[in-house]
């Protein structure tokens, strides 16, 4: 194996993702890349490139001065966020997707990391359980590129042998960075308003459940997967994920066992009709059966957890 190049490194998987790679294969390794320099002391941990994902030539330029071969592209405009650009958003998560299949087409790239999302399901996917092959009608631009892009994904693994590996990530988790403009995020922000004031208006209402995951669980899953002999990788569109599924409500019952004080109102916004879209729980019996996943984290888990680096990252 070569180098390894994250595309979109100073997102919210991309930061956490960069590190834990790095940890395993060294940082020299790993060559994080994104279109903007923004955490200096992020930028400066390891080898870094300023990249677009939109630019062909950019990624051709970096995988062959750092002999990479393998690319997670991480790149991408989330949920909300892609709501209200709809054209660009299209534009870079589908184009970014086509730039590195072809590379990797062309024989230099051998493996690829790509992420899907529940935002493929729609609301005539079944709510409970969904299982990996299912109805897929989704009803946001961010769901209908992720849907797309998995159809890509495994044309061009049926077609052309290219080794693309992907996961549908629930709402993912993390306390080390910040919400990056997606329907799940009001699961991060909480945590973070709970800590500062001991309220949090909530932009979903209180009985939304939707499946989440610990940002921990996920970015071992993205990796597990990579790490996996071909042969085990039987679905080459995208895995199904899954952890935990919670409301609002119940979120705030965890947080309560710390801080009995804290209190939650819920003013629903547009997002709530996409939250309503999507699954409220995911059936991922594929990924435990063909590489072995196992999630680690439940509710109370990561409360305990989020809470913690939280307050001491406050200190």
């Amino acid at each position: 194996m070569g180098a390894i190049l994250i595309i979109g490194a100073c997102g919210q998987i991309g930061t956490e993702l960069t590190k834990k790679l790095r940890s395993i294969y060294g940082t020299d390794n790993v060559i994080a890349s994104d279109v903007r320099k923004t955490d200096p002391e992020f930028v400066e941990s390891g080898p870094f490139e300023v990249v677009n994902a939109l630019d062909f030539n950019q990624i051709e330029q970096v995988i062959e001065k750092y002999n990479v071969t393998d690319v997670y592209l991480m790149a991408a405009l989330l949920s909300a966020t892609a709501e209200k650009n709809p054209a660009f958003a299209w534009d870079l998560n589908m184009n970014s997707l086509f730039h590195v299949l072809n590379l990797a087409k062309a024989g230099k790239i051998e493996k690829i990391f790509w992420p899907s999302s529940i935002a493929v399901f729609g609301p005539t996917t079944p709510k409970q359980n969904t299982p990996q092959y299912t109805v897929m009608e989704p009803s946001t631009v961010y769901g209908i590129s992720k849907q797309s892009g998995e159809r890509w994904c495994e044309y061009y693994h049926n077609l052309y042998g290219v080794d693309v590996r992907s996961i549908r990530y629930p709402g993912l988790i993390s306390w080390s960075t910040l919400p990056g403009g997606g329907t799940t995020d009001y699961a991060v922000d909480i945590y973070h308003k709970a800590l500062e004031n001991g309220t949090y208006n909530c932009f979903l209402s209180e009985e939304t459940r939707l499946p989440m995951m610990y940002m921990d669980d996920a970015i071992r899953a993205t990796v597990e997967i990579m790490q996996a002999p071909a042969e085990d990788i039987k679905i080459r569109s995208s895995y199904n994920l899954s952890a935990m599924d919670f409301t609002p409500k119940e979120i705030t019952e965890s947080i309560k066992k710390h801080m009995p004080d804290f209190t939650i109102s819920c003013e629903p916004d547009f997002r709530q009709k996409i939250a309503d879209s999507w699954p409220q729980s995911i059936d991922d019996s594929s990924a435990r059966e063909d590489w072995n996943w196992k999630h680690e984290f439940d509710l109370d888990a990561m409360t305990t957890d989020m809470l913690e680096h939280l307050s001491a990252k406050a200190e």
